[in-house]
C-alpha cells in the first residue's frame, strides 16, 4: 500500500489569490479594517498562522474567540473569492489523481495548511473533492490548530495511524511544492515528491533534498512509477 498525501496550493491548484483575499475580507467585516496588508508570508504556511499573523499586522487580539470569528467569516467568504479570481487546477492534476484514486493499492490524502474546510471548498471549486473523500470526510493533515507544518504532518501522521492502523514511513510520499513541505516530510520520516509549480524554483527547493523533484506534475506514467512502484 502507498499513502499520497498532497498539499493543495502550488500543488495541486493555483487558487488566484483566493485564500488571502479572503482572509483580508474576513478581517474588513470583522473589525473594518482597510490598511493594506504587507510582508506576511504565506507559501506552505498554516492557515492558523496566517490569519493570527495577519490579525497582529493590525493590532487585533488573537484570543481563541476572536480566531473562530474571523475563521468563519473567512470560509464563507473563500467561494466568493474562489469564483471571482481566475484560478485553475495545474498540469497533470487530474489526470494522475484520477489514476491514483482508481488504484487499489493507492490511498490519497492531504497535508496542507489549509483549514479542513478550505481544504473542501478550495477542492470542491476546481472539482478534485471527490478524489479524497473519505465516507465524507477529509483525511490527513490540516491547518486549524498549528502554526508550524512539521506538527501538522505530525497530525496528519496520527490520522493515518488511526484511519488506516498501519504506519509504513517508506510507504508513505508527501507531494508539495515549497521547502516547508519537504521539511515537514523528513519531521515524519516519510518521502517526499517536490515540484516546482508554486513560488519556489527548482534550485530554491532542491536544497531542502526533496526524494524525488520534477517541474510539474504532467507525466501522469512518471509520477504514478515514481509513488507506486
Amino acid at each position: 500500500m502507498r499513502v499520497c498525501l498532497f498539499d493543495i496550493d502550488g500543488t495541486l491548484v493555483n487558487a488566484g489569490g483566493a485564500g488571502q483575499a479572503a482572509m483580508e475580507k474576513a478581517l474588513a467585516r470583522a473589525f473594518g479594517v482597510t490598511r493594506p496588508t504587507e510582508g506576511i508570508s504565506t507559501a506552505g504556511r498554516t492557515d492558523r498562522a496566517i490569519i493570527e499573523d495577519l490579525m497582529a499586522f493590525h493590532g487585533l487580539p488573537c484570543d481563541e474567540a476572536t480566531w473562530k470569528r474571523v475563521r468563519e467569516f473567512y470560509l464563507e467568504g473563500l467561494p466568493v473569492e474562489l469564483a471571482r479570481l481566475d484560478g485553475l487546477a495545474l498540469p497533470g492534476v487530474n489526470e494522475l489523481l484520477a489514476e491514483l484514486s482508481g488504484r487499489d493499492d493507492v490511498v490519497l490524502g492531504l497535508l496542507t495548511g489549509n483549514l479542513v474546510e478550505g481544504a473542501r471548498r478550495k477542492l470542491g471549486h476546481f472539482g478534485l473533492d471527490g478524489h479524497f473523500d473519505r465516507d465524507g470526510q477529509l483525511f490527513g493533515g490540516f491547518g486549524d490548530h498549528d502554526r508550524d507544518r512539521d506538527d501538522v504532518a505530525r497530525r496528519g501522521r496520527e490520522h493515518v495511524r488511526q484511519e488506516l492502523d498501519w504506519w509504513e514511513p517508506n510507504e508513505v510520499w508527501v507531494i508539495g511544492d515549497t521547502p516547508l513541505d519537504v521539511q515537514c516530510a523528513r519531521a515524519i520520516g516519510v518521502r517526499v515528491l517536490a515540484v516546482a509549480t508554486g513560488m519556489f524554483s527548482r534550485d530554491e527547493i532542491a536544497v531542502g533534498e526533496p526524494d524525488q523533484l520534477l517541474g510539474d506534475l504532467g507525466d501522469t506514467d512518471r509520477v504514478v512509477s515514481i509513488l507506486v512502484e
